[in-house]
C-alpha cells in the first residue's frame, strides 16, 4: 500500500507567516494579517472592525486604500503599552 500525501488546503497554508515578536516591531503601523496575528484574530475580523467604525477596539489608519493597524493600539489592547 502507498501512501499519498495530498497538500493542505490553500486557506491552511496562508497562516504559516511568521512575524516577529510584537515587542520587537519598530514600525509604527502594521498591516492586516500582522496585526490579527498579534491580537489572535482571524483578518476577516479586523477587517469587519474597518468597515463598522467603533465596532473594534482598534482603528486602523488607511493608506493608499490599504489598511494600516498601529502598534501602539495592538500593544495597547494587549496590556503591553
Amino acid at each position: 500500500m502507498t501512501l499519498t500525501v495530498i497538500p493542505a488546503p490553500a486557506q491552511h497554508r496562508a497562516h504559516a507567516h511568521h512575524f516577529p515578536p510584537l515587542e520587537l516591531e519598530s514600525r509604527p503601523a502594521v498591516p492586516t494579517e500582522q496585526a490579527a496575528h498579534y491580537l489572535n484574530r482571524r483578518p476577516q475580523t479586523l477587517r469587519w472592525w474597518a468597515m463598522r467604525d467603533g465596532a473594534g477596539p482598534i482603528r486602523p489608519l488607511r493608506v493608499n486604500g490599504r489598511l494600516a493597524w498601529p502598534v501602539s493600539e495592538i500593544r495597547r489592547v494587549l496590556g503591553v503599552a
